[in-house]
């Protein structure tokens, strides 16, 4: 049974439990819908070699919005992902059950631009034996942890992988996506914020009417009396040369 994961997520996120791409054949594995809305009613369906589509409660113990295999078999090899009542869709998990004795340990999710990857590969029985690690088609290295980290990952570390170890055989391949990092908001800093030119509000202008200001205020600007030596404006439209900044 899957043990609940009460977390709030932007949408649903599907999320396996161990959290890995590959398994043994016989292992139990939780498959958890993780959503800050319980109202959507998230279901984990799949794609197999034999169904297509189909929900939990086919080949699995549904319980809320995870569902859960006590006794996993190649045959659940395939796509899992976590779809609403109204048809939304999560992430997806590519999930490989090897009947073998090797299997590589890799993240689930895409990892992120910059971040550290970290592989193992792990037999069954478990061994301290080396192991070489291989992307598409090609040697990396050899470690003799049987781990290997790729330090600071870019799109040219996206391929499928793979793991052997003597003796044990070696594993099926997984696909590793590398995606790009979200770009952070900077915060202007102290001494940014006090070069920002601040506005400040001009005094009256002398001459300036309690009256005219009103005007703009409450009805937007109005025909003003012409002063002594100046015409009267042509039409009723034309602004005070006062608020207009204009008048001396």
């Amino acid at each position: 049974m899957c043990l609940w994961c009460d977390c709030i997520r932007d949408g649903a996120r599907l999320t396996i439990s161990p959290s890995r791409s590959q398994v043994f054949e016989g292992v139990s594995v939780c498959l958890i819908c993780e959503d800050d809305d319980g109202s959507a009613g998230w279901t984990v369906r799949r794609n197999t070699t034999r169904d297509t589509r189909t929900q939990c409660d086919d080949w699995g113990e549904a319980t809320n919005s995870s569902c859960s295999i006590d006794y996993i078999d190649p045959f659940d090899t395939g796509v899992y992902w976590c779809e609403s009542r109204e048809g939304a869709t999560s992430n997806s998990i590519n999930l490989t059950v090897t009947g073998g004795s090797v299997i590589l340990q890799s993240p689930v999710l895409p990892v992120m631009e910059g971040d550290d990857l970290t592989l193992s590969c792990q037999s069954k029985p478990p061994s301290n034996l080396p192991a070489a690690f291989y992307k598409d088609g090609s040697l990396i290295r050899t470690e003799s942890t049987g781990h290997m980290t790729l330090h600071h990952v870019s799109r040219s570390d996206e391929g499928l992988y793979r793991c052997s170890i003597s003796s044990h055989g070696e594993s099926p391949p997984s696909w590793i996506s590398v995606t790009g990092k979200r770009k952070a908001q900077r915060t202007p800093r102290l001494e940014q914020l006090a070069a920002v030119p601040k506005h400040r509000p001009q005094p009256p202008r002398s001459g300036a009417s309690h009256a005219s200001t009103q005007e703009v205020v409450e009805g937007g600007p109005q025909q003003s009396p012409p002063r002594q030596g100046e015409r009267a404006p042509a039409g009723s439209d034309r602004q005070s040369p006062d608020l207009l900044g204009t008048g001396h």
